[in-house]
């Protein structure tokens, strides 16, 4: 159960060129080394997709790969934009498998039962590290499915004690396709589960900037199935939310939506739902689920560097400095520092602490689906035992 630990337990590795088949090309390069076991990337929807599927299978041959598009890519070199960034596991240290769910709709308790069960055995066959203590679920949705609620909730049932987050895929802010990767394939409309066990120190955590203000709003009317907001306070939702943030309808676009916020409050904490558009009759159409009669509270941001540094001191002083962190980054925290200039230092950040990882369509953590948050996992360097 106490493997040593080998020079190189993970691999990372990034291309920008724009050919598929280059690309795929590239990352099989650096990441080549007979004790990877498994590829994880993330990569930009501009790409040929189909291309790119037969260039990594091609590449990559019978080994375990999986992945998404993004809205925006880190890389071992920090933030970037239509590129393509991977992480190579090795095998000693890392069993991880991965099941794909396509029927989103339809996926009951007992679909995740059986997945969540196939996963574990797997993992547990390899005999890297005990599952329970040891393993965390990472998940990948297709981030206009509008179904993460469900999913998540069902899957987080299935999965008891296992500490689960993940992220829904983007396409470049485009808001048409975006898409999973399972087995030398894209799909839409589905999701995948991987399941990773290892004996080395991790953390899953989230965390988000943004704190309440006075101003409260109540949806009215809605439709759920489709997250569209028709009337907040009995008002037009657009109209109302317009007032609200000091604005007219016609000026509010995405910059607004990352800036000025709203939230739900459950327990003592407060969850972004993140505003997506402003459709032609004034509704407003949200990433998250949102119904009848809750109560949407105004929130304001403080710093986002110093809320994330925050939890990465705490979490390094505990298991030490990272020798991976897997990162889902909200896209709308990233244009949050684009507008305010702090995009560059925030890449060097994310270098500092090897954060690899995607800007979100939407974040998950322990079942729950959130937006504007930062949610990933830490992994140090040494054993649990060592």
């Amino acid at each position: 159960m106490n493997a040593p630990i080998i020079r190189e337990p993970v691999r990372t590795a990034v291309s920008a060129n724009k050919d598929a088949t280059a690309a795929a090309r590239e990352l099989c390069q650096q990441l080549s080394h007979p004790e990877i076991g498994f590829v994880l990337f993330f990569c930009s929807a501009e790409y040929d997709l189909e291309m790119l599927s037969d260039a990594l299978a091609s590449e990559f041959g019978d080994l375990n790969v999986a992945g998404c598009t993004t809205a925006g890519e880190v890389t071992p070199d920090g933030y970037d934009r239509g590129s393509i960034t991977a992480i190579g596991f090795d095998r000693n240290l890392f069993a991880i498998d991965v099941e794909l769910v396509e029927s989103l709709d339809r996926f009951a308790l007992s679909d995740a039962q059986e997945l969540v069960s196939r996963l574990v055995a797997s993992c547990r066959q390899e005999k890297v590290a005990p599952i329970k203590g040891h393993s965390f679920a990472l998940t990948l949705l297709d981030g206009l499915s509008s179904q993460e609620e469900r999913v998540l909730m069902t899957l987080n049932s299935a999965l008891g004690s296992i500490p689960h987050f993940g992220g829904s895929a983007g396409d470049d802010i485009h808001l048409t396709n975006t898409h999973v990767y399972y087995r030398g394939r894209f799909h839409t409309q589905a999701a995948i589960v991987i399941l990773v066990s290892t004996p080395l120190d991790f953390e899953v955590f989230t965390t988000h900037h943004l704190r309440p203000l006075d101003d409260k709003m109540v949806v009215t009317a809605s439709d759920p199935n489709t997250r569209t907001v028709f009337e907040l306070n009995a008002a037009p939702a657009a109209e109302e939310y317009a007032a609200m943030v000091g604005m007219r309808v016609e000026d509010l676009d995405v910059s607004t939506f990352a800036l000025r916020p709203l939230a739900v409050r459950i327990g003592q904490e407060y969850y972004v739902r993140s505003i997506q558009r402003v459709n032609p009759d004034g509704s407003l159409t949200f990433y998250c689920a949102v119904e009848n009669g809750i109560v949407l509270t105004a929130m304001k941001s403080d710093s986002l560097f110093d809320d994330l540094a925050g939890h990465f001191d705490r979490i390094e002083a505990e298991i030490g400095q990272p020798l991976i962190t897997i990162g889902c980054d909200c896209f709308l925290r990233r244009m949050e520092l684009e507008l305010n200039g702090e995009e560059e230092n925030m890449s060097r950040f994310l270098q500092a602490h090897r954060v690899i990882g995607f800007n979100t369509y939407g974040e998950q953590y322990d079942g729950m689906h959130i937006n504007q948050t930062f949610t990933g996992v830490v992994i140090g360097q040494r054993n649990r035992n060592g």
